[in-house]
């Protein structure tokens, strides 16, 4: 298990020079000058030279990338173009607000797609799997943006209930933070719940049909108890995998649902810095992103081997 842990903690390095220097090469390739779009269109040639200067804009491509990879081996990822601040520092604030909002939006979803897809399970071909069906359809078909937007419509303005965007800290307001939190959750967690659900059906449908489940029907288990303690069991690897890959895909930042709510996360940290032209915080919330991929998938694996323990890694 140890080495297993660390070959794969090994194999970041290579994944996310990998990663880095794509960013770095297609963020380049982007038409526009940072130093422009943060000075203005009145700016003076010589303020704008003394600018690139500073910020190494001025050397080779491939010079530019090596200075940063002498940085990222100091833990530095740089200074914000636009800001001046610290990228780590910018970074760090995006997290916890993403964080919150994938937590959040995860609880929503298990709390739809579990029950329903054990719902659907027991009762294949009836109208209620056909209807848990259709709903996991339409939560696949439906934009996020286009639900978000509609959610905002109906509790912040017909039926002003709830805010519209922004996010308020926990410790300043509990009420107003769990208020804020809850429309991008529910928007979020929708879509997450279509897949989860999905999932659950098939792996239960494929569970239940197997001999011990049959047999421990025949012994006189409750139905209850055959479907969690032994189908439900049996069948959440597959669910964890996919709970996995969104988790990874949440805290990684939906870039969708925090710019239609003004969450303040990664992910509308990442929209706000390619539009600006920011080319270290670019390359921070890229490199985050993917180093958070890589190590909720692993977490994943490393979860298998409780839930199953005929699962093991040597």
């Amino acid at each position: 298990m140890t080495r297993y842990v660390f070959g794969r903690l090994a194999a970041l390095v290579p994944l996310l020079l990998g990663v880095s220097f794509i960013a770095f090469t297609l963020i380049k390739l982007a038409p526009g000058d940072p130093i422009e779009a943060m000075l203005g269109l009145e700016a003076d040639q010589h303020s704008i030279d003394v600018l690139r200067q500073k910020y190494g804009l001025d050397q080779p491509f491939i010079v530019q990338y090596g200075l940063w990879l002498v940085q990222l081996l100091h833990g530095n990822l740089g200074r914000s173009i636009q800001t001046g601040g610290e990228v780590t520092h910018a970074i760090g604030e995006a997290l916890l607000p993403s964080a919150q909002l994938a937590v959040a939006a995860l609880l929503v979803s298990l709390l739809i797609a579990i029950p329903a897809g054990i719902m659907s399970a027991t009762r294949p071909n009836s109208r209620t799997d056909l209807a848990v069906t259709f709903a996991a359809l339409c939560g696949l078909s439906l934009p996020s943006f286009w639900l978000g937007i509609i959610l905002i419509f109906l509790f912040s303005v017909a039926i002003p209930v709830l805010p519209s965007s922004g996010r308020v800290a926990f410790m300043q307001d509990p009420f107003a933070a769990f208020s804020h939190l809850i429309l991008p959750a529910i928007t979020l967690g929708t879509a997450l719940a279509a897949a989860t659900m999905r999932m659950t059906r098939a792996a239960m449908l494929e569970v239940l049909s197997q001999d011990y489940v049959r047999t421990a029907r025949a012994k006189g288990l409750s139905g209850r108890s055959v479907i969690y303690k032994h189908a439900l069991r049996n069948a959440l690897l597959p669910i964890v995998t996919v709970i996995g890959v969104q988790m990874g895909h949440v805290l990684g930042g939906v870039v969708v649902t925090e710019t239609v709510f003004a969450w303040p996360g990664i992910g509308k940290l990442t929209v706000d810095a390619i539009f600006a032209r920011d080319y270290p915080l670019v390359l921070g919330c890229v490199l985050t992103t993917a180093f958070i991929f890589v190590l909720i998938n692993l977490l994943t694996d490393l979860a298998y081997t409780a839930l199953d323990p005929r699962v093991s890694y040597r």
